[in-house]
């Protein structure tokens, strides 16, 4: 159980009551903003499917900011640049210590700028593939594959990569997918109704997962 933020178990359900889910706003002259319907409806799709009730409204949060320690999961995407300072360092790296949770989207583009910043960030840790049998694949909805592909970028196999905390996850990169352009608006990007609920579902994974663990 996270020790930062209170989470009701009712009924065998992970209730989740009063809490916000923010974006995150870092430095590097990426598009942080990228996709802003996205998490909107993922929070949606949630509160109708899987029980929840997270505010319909996410929240914007700084890497640096003591606000991050307000939101127990934070989702983080964009397309290019990613720079982490020693403040953003610091307070990142103590939030996810303390209970806190970052998923990261690459939209396409992010990634090795990413992988840099990571190191900086957790030096001591390696991130780690999750196999298609690992739970968060199949906490309420089963994909037996793994993570489901949403956007075609370079032809490449989806991938989550985590990091790990004392056998906590406390953070999950996921790429070659494209899960936050599928949470959007389908007409947005002309997605089918099924590779957008394909989408939403994957993310309700993600969010059931880190509300029980």
């Amino acid at each position: 159980m996270r020790t930062l933020f209170w989470i009701f178990i009712l009924s065998g359900t992970f209730g989740v009551y009063g809490q916000k889910l923010a974006v995150l706003k870092y430095q590097g002259g990426g598009d942080w903003y990228s996709n802003p319907t996205a998490i909107p409806n993922l929070i949606s799709f949630c509160n109708r499917s899987i029980a929840t009730n997270l505010d319909a409204k996410p929240e914007t949060v700084s890497t640096g900011s003591k606000d991050l320690f307000m939101y127990p999961f934070v989702h983080m995407t964009g397309h290019g640049n990613v720079f982490f300072d020693e403040k953003d360092i610091e307070n990142l790296r103590s939030y996810l210590l303390s209970g806190g949770f970052l998923h990261i989207d690459d939209n396409y583009g992010m990634r090795p700028y990413l992988e840099r910043e990571l190191k900086k960030l957790f030096p001591e840790k390696e991130l780690q593939e999750l196999p298609a049998d690992h739970p968060i694949f199949h906490q309420v909805f089963d994909f037996k594959d793994g993570l489901p592909k949403i956007h075609e970028h370079d032809g490449l196999a989806p991938k989550a990569l985590a990091l790990f905390d004392q056998g906590r996850m406390i953070l999950l990169f996921t790429f070659e997918s494209d899960l936050g352009d599928g949470w959007e608006n389908p007409e947005v990007h002309q997605d089918p109704e099924e590779v957008h609920l394909k989408a939403l579902r994957m993310g309700a994974n993600i969010i059931s997962y880190v509300f029980s663990n």
